[in-house]
């Protein structure tokens, strides 16, 4: 604290400077505080500047985009800007394979490949081969519902795959070994 004799203004006095030197500084722009300039709304007259139309505006009851956002919301209108919504999709399909098809074929069929709408599924077996070909119509409506149309527009089934003969970096072409299987 400084003594009573000191030139240093303190508390109301100090307010009191403040005020002034405001005023001196209007007075030298022209303008005097708390009178409106024409075409400055009245909010801004008071300041003696006018704001940002996009800063700090208060949104009300109803939605504004400035509002909190879900997670989810926000994902999806990023993947749809950045062209990402068909790569997602088709990553669904494999990611939700089971609850798409059913835990039952699930288990005895398998995704392959999802290349321009064509989904290729690889079958544990001939058996399943065929039946998940009487089942295509239904398994394509399922999947469409699920992850929406037009994804998967047709279906390749696949059955079990043969071993292969070919072993190591040289091959004879020809029948090979299956020739002597009587």
């Amino acid at each position: 604290m400084s003594a009573p004799g000191d030139n240093h203004p303190q508390g109301r006095d100090l307010a009191k400077a403040a005020l002034q030197a405001a005023k001196d500084r209007a007075a030298a722009r022209g303008t005097e505080p708390g009178v409106r300039r024409p075409g400055v709304p009245r909010s801004t007259a008071a300041r003696g500047t006018a704001q940002h139309p996009r800063r700090r505006r208060w949104s009300g009851p109803g939605f504004d985009e400035r509002d909190p956002q879900p997670f989810s919301r926000l994902m999806s209108s990023m993947a749809t800007q950045l062209g990402w919504s068909a790569r997602l999709a088709n990553g669904r399909v494999f990611g939700q394979w089971t609850r798409l098809v059913g835990s039952e074929v699930a288990e005895h069929a398998q995704p392959v490949a999802l290349n321009d709408g064509e989904l290729t599924v690889r079958a544990s077996s001939t058996a399943w081969a065929t039946q998940l070909r009487l089942l295509q119509r239904q398994l394509l409506a399922r999947i469409a519902a699920g992850v929406g149309h037009g994804v998967v527009t047709r279906m390749r089934i696949q059955g079990p795959t043969a071993p292969s003969w070919r072993k190591g970096p040289r091959h004879v072409p020809g029948r090979g070994p299956r020739d002597t299987y009587g």
